[in-house]
């Protein structure tokens, strides 16, 4: 699709006669990636052929450890239509399923053998924009949809996503409707070889299978005598293994059905269906390997419907080869597909320079402000290092609760540092129940002054820094494309004891990234401080190959741990008078920025309060310990990129760490665009290009010339004479030329046209 992108676009541009002229020559082929296996078979009655077409969506494409679950546009990964053809000379038969991941934002990290390690990348509120996309658009092709759960019950991974996909489902209100939804435990139920109980799922959801029924047509007639009338959407962990197996089963079922209405005398129907087991186990394979590298396991349970020893030992190679291939070659594989795609950021489709689309895309661009418009949001930023500590009972009003005088912000970012105790074993082992703790203490102060609902969008954690999005309820579906990324600089990048999360999301059309980092500390570590940025802002990545200064805004805050280069008396002297200019004026980030060792371009609101480390914990007190810290701004909010505009800057006297937490507001101009304007206006210079190019097209037939494909003018020496000198390119060949543009303006004064 990335390749032919542009030569489609081309093509819909043509008229009826150009667009079969071009597809004649056979220069566009379209390629699906899947699974077609056919087979010719003979029964008593008759003789056919019979097929199983896997087709494997490309808008979520990737590796089972890459790619998981939904994105913001409703697409999962591993989404597999799957049809089942059954024909000879006199009708045809179809029966489609659907398979595809869990469709809620969640991912798996890590080595990964025996534990599935399942986390929920985004709130449960901020998923379901994503979950309603996904089934509206299944509801609109496939009419009504059956979900099959096929999901453990003893693994907690398994548990926490089964429940999410049914809160999910429920809260779908008048989709509902349309859906419905079966829970089935497919490793309890199949437990020691145990696979009649597959059977009694069949017999629980045959009323629907019948409801739905399957495709007819009847070739003699050619008539379609029945449709399908809606679909089985099946789903576990990987939408593989257990999923192929039950697929195949819902189609023999579909099968069985249509013989015993078609072919009820036939009694021969043993060779076909063992040739269906065969394809729908090849197909099994076929996906898996796509997927995971490896063929299917339990595809022994497809082909004969029973498990045996020799089965189970060549599963478990599977799941070892699986091991391998997903940690340690995915990442790669997962590279090519996007490459292929054209997901990475730096890919240029292919241009195809066609004067009449130049020219209107060209148009477009100067009046894209009658299909789009700037918009204004609030943003508040926050940074807080807590010193390992849990919230005290303190009211965080200081910090995240603003006068009524001032708008609520549409969205928080929150950041903190050193959320758990820079130990040895935190470091090995990340604790994330304090963030949890924070983060139900941060939602539950900022919505309990606020007139809208705030709701969490992302939250991410390297061990001590954690970054926290929360945003109004209602704006949660102009947000698309979250993703979050990580980077340790601890112990020369390979400990998270110092680092940085990020989290980046297209607002509208505006793409933000957000993040908070916790640098080297130390009054004389300033060049480490500075290689730690370096390190992070060259080393976080997202997909598509993006990274933090390809954003249009940014926010970065965190405890940078920049310090003053001042005695420390001093220091302490000039905080006392509140002469903060002439502190600030020896502040190693100041310099640094200064002088593009770090944060080049990035910018900074005046600092007009005293320095925000280190003090003695539960007092106004700066450090009085052994160590007899200087004060210094080690908490600072920056910000880069165009239409951002920062009202506030300032600190709040939280006391529960040696820190005190620094805040910021900031109004975001966003664009967003009219895509239905956006549309109608490209139609019509489109339409209107047509025309006067049929016109040119009049014109020039009477001086002998023709109207070539594109509109481009095909004409005569003598046109060429008639015009005069007054053009820019000619080409010649075999009597004819070619006029651009510019010539045919300077020779029928149509300044507008484009030919």
């Amino acid at each position: 699709m990335f390749m032919l992108k542009e030569l489609l676009v081309f093509r819909s541009h043509l008229d009826e006669q150009e667009r079969e002229e071009l597809d004649s020559g056979g220069l566009l082929v379209h390629i699906i990636q899947g699974y077609v296996g056919c087979q010719p078979f003979r029964t008593a009655a008759t003789q056919g052929q019979i097929s199983v077409i896997s087709r494997l969506s490309s808008k979520r494409a990737g590796m089972r450890y890459k790619t998981r679950g939904i994105d913001d546009n409703g697409n999962v990964a591993n989404f597999v239509e799957t049809e089942t053809v059954i024909s000879n000379t006199e009708w045809c038969f179809s029966y489609t399923q659907i398979r595809g991941s869990v469709p809620v934002f969640w991912e798996q990290e890590g080595l990964q053998l025996a534990s599935h390690k399942i986390q929920l990348s985004r709130g449960s509120e901020a998923t379901k924009p994503a979950v309603r996309r996904h089934f509206e658009e299944l509801i609109q092709k496939y009419e009504d949809i059956h979900i099959l759960d096929l999901l453990g019950t003893k693994d907690q991974g398994e548990i926490t996503l089964s429940q999410e996909y049914r809160s999910q489902v429920e809260d779908l209100g008048p989709l509902l409707r349309h859906l419905h939804m079966t829970r089935f435990d497919y490793h309890s139920q199949v437990k020691g070889g145990n696979y009649e109980q597959i059977m009694a799922l069949l017999n629980h959801v045959r009323g629907a299978s019948e409801r739905y029924g399957y495709f007819y047509h009847d070739l003699l007639s050619n008539t379609i005598v029945q449709t399908q009338r809606g679909v089985f959407r099946t789903s576990c962990l990987d939408c593989l293994d257990r999923t192929n197996v039950i697929q195949s089963n819902l189609s023999k079922e579909a099968v069985e059905l249509l013989l015993h209405n078609v072919l009820p005398q036939d009694s021969r129907f043993g060779s076909l269906m063992s040739m269906h087991s065969e394809l729908w186990a090849d197909n099994g394979d076929l996906l898996s390997k796509i997927y995971t590298g490896t063929g299917a396991l339990k595809s022994e349970v497809t082909r004969s419907g029973k498990m045996s020893f020799a089965g189970m030992l060549g599963d478990a190679t599977k799941s070892l080869n699986r091991f391998v291939i997903n940690n340690f070659q995915d990442k790669d594989r997962q590279e090519v597909i996007d490459l292929l795609l054209g997901k990475m950021s730096h890919q240029r489709p292919v241009a195809i320079h066609d004067p009449v689309h130049d020219s209107i895309e060209s148009e477009m661009k100067a009046r894209i402000g009658e299909y789009s418009q700037k918009i204004q949001i609030d943003v508040f930023v926050g940074t807080y290092n807590l010193n390992g500590k849990l919230p005290s009972g303190d009211s965080l009003d200081a910090w995240l609760c603003f006068d009524k005088e001032v708008p609520e912000p549409d969205m928080y970012v929150i950041g903190f540092q050193e959320i758990v105790k820079l130990t040895a074993r935190q470091i090995a082992v990340t604790d994330e129940n304090k963030r949890r703790t924070w983060e139900q203490e941060v939602e539950k102060t900022i919505n309990r002054k606020s007139r809208a609902r705030y709701i969490q969008l992302r939250s991410v954690q390297l061990v001590g820094a954690a970054l926290m999005i929360y945003v109004k309820e209602q704006n949660v579906p102009s947000i698309r494309n979250v993703e979050c990324s990580i980077k340790k600089t601890g112990l020369g990048g390979m400990a998270g004891n110092k680092g940085a999360v990020a989290i980046r999301m297209d607002y509208y059309e505006t793409s933000l990234c957000l993040v908070t980092s916790h640098l080297a500390s130390g009054q004389d570590n300033l060049q480490e401080r500075n290689d730690d940025f370096h390190t992070i802002n060259n080393g976080i990545t997202f997909a598509r190959g993006r990274d933090i200064s390809s954003h249009d805004i940014i926010l970065w805050c965190g405890d940078f741990n920049y310090r003053v280069d001042m005695e420390n008396d001093q220091i302490r002297a000039l905080v006392s008078q509140g002469n903060y200019f002439e502190i600030f004026r020896c502040d190693q980030l100041k310099r640094s920025i200064d002088y593009g060792e770090a944060f080049y371009g990035y910018k900074e609101g005046i600092i007009a309060f005293a320095p925000t480390y280190r003090y003695d914990i539960g007092t106004d007190n700066y450090d009085t310990s052994e160590k007899y810290r200087a004060p210094a701004w080690t908490d600072r909010i920056l910000y880069r990129g165009r239409g951002i505009y920062q009202t506030s800057y300032e600190r709040a006297e939280q006391r529960t760490s040696d820190h005190r937490p620094v805040m910021s507001m900031f109004v975001l101009e966003l664009t967003t665009l009219d895509t239905e304007a956006k549309e109608k206006m490209e139609d019509t210079l489109y339409r209107k290009s047509s025309s006067k190019s049929l016109a040119i097209g009049t014109l020039a037939a009477k001086n002998g010339a023709g109207l070539g494909p594109r509109g481009l003018l095909v004409a005569p020496e003598k046109l060429r004479s008639e015009v005069g000198p007054k053009y820019d390119r000619v080409s010649q060949n075999a009597g004819k030329v070619l006029l651009s543009k510019s010539t045919i303006n300077a020779g029928l004064s149509t300044s507008d046209v484009s030919v």
